[in-house]
């Protein structure tokens, strides 16, 4: 274990001289303030709680942007330090490739997590600062939303890690990194809309279609942040959605937590029948 805190120590320092730390925490962070008073302006007219707005408006933006920065950042974890031929002298070392897998992985989910929780953090800080009344109710769907979409960022430097295991160069990494960004983020829930109206309920069950959304980790973390708490769920206009699917929270976590675990695996797997 004390090899997989070295390495992914290592990541972070990489993170944070490459500036990336950095460059996250500060995009998050404008983005999460501009949503944040943009969104929270009319809520006064509307009856609508103003964090619940934060957690609503940071959930979209997260679905679209996060997964991109986890596959960014972890796209040549394995492929490009065999390029640079770092990885030769790593594994000269006493130290197992599922070790440098994991200890990579750690270190990329830490760079992440301290962007998203800081950058996030900065929009309940500012309503606080504003005099906002906040309570236990919106405070816990945003605590939530956070916990989340660390998860969310788990799962997709995961998928990175596989990517970045089986690639050739860091070339072909980028642009399937890419590929499956668009395939998870846009392109198949537009799918599975064309599929859903040429069905017509005949074939597409409500079960069928539970376990159609757990195949993509963006609509399990759609579901749990914007259609969970009660103020979120009315406001996003999913609270219907929410009471006809038969998943609960921990379901939606559990789909998540799986699709961090069995890339992360795979890519160990694919890295260690990999020839250097």
């Amino acid at each position: 274990m004390r090899t997989v805190c070295v390495i992914a120590a290592k990541e972070i320092q990489e993170g944070l001289r490459n500036r990336w730390v950095l460059a996250t925490t500060l995009l998050l962070a404008g983005l999460a303030l501009t949503l944040t008073f943009l969104g929270s302006a009319p809520t006064g007219q509307v009856g609508v709680r103003a964090l619940d707005v934060v957690v609503v408006s940071l959930s979209s933006l997260t679905i679209f942007l996060l997964p991109l920065i986890a596959l960014l950042i972890a796209h040549d974890a394995i492929v490009g330090d065999m390029e640079r031929g770092t990885m030769l002298l790593l594994l000269s070392y006493p130290v197992g490739r599922g070790e440098v897998v994991l200890g990579k992985f750690l270190g990329q989910v830490a760079v992440l997590a301290f962007a998203t929780l800081v950058g996030y953090g900065a929009a309940a800080v500012a309503l606080l600062a504003g005099g906002t009344a906040i309570d236990g109710e919106s405070l816990a769907a945003f605590a939530a939303m956070m916990g989340s979409s660390v998860l969310l960022g788990a799962a997709f430097v995961a998928l990175g890690h596989l990517v970045s295991a089986r690639a050739r160069d860091r070339g072909t990494a980028a642009g399937v990194a890419v590929g499956i960004w668009l395939f998870f983020v846009l392109l198949y829930d537009m799918g599975l809309l064309g599929l859903l109206v040429a069905d017509r309920g005949r074939l597409v069950s409500a079960r069928m279609l539970d376990v159609l959304l757990l195949l993509n980790p963006a609509d399990a973390y759609r579901l749990f942040n914007l259609a969970g708490s009660g103020g979120v769920g009315r406001f996003s206009g999913m609270a219907g959605l929410a009471a006809s699917a038969g998943m609960g929270p921990s379901v939606l976590l559990a789909a998540l937590a799986l699709w961090t675990a069995v890339p992360l695996g795979l890519a160990a797997l694919s890295f260690s029948r990999r020839e250097l």
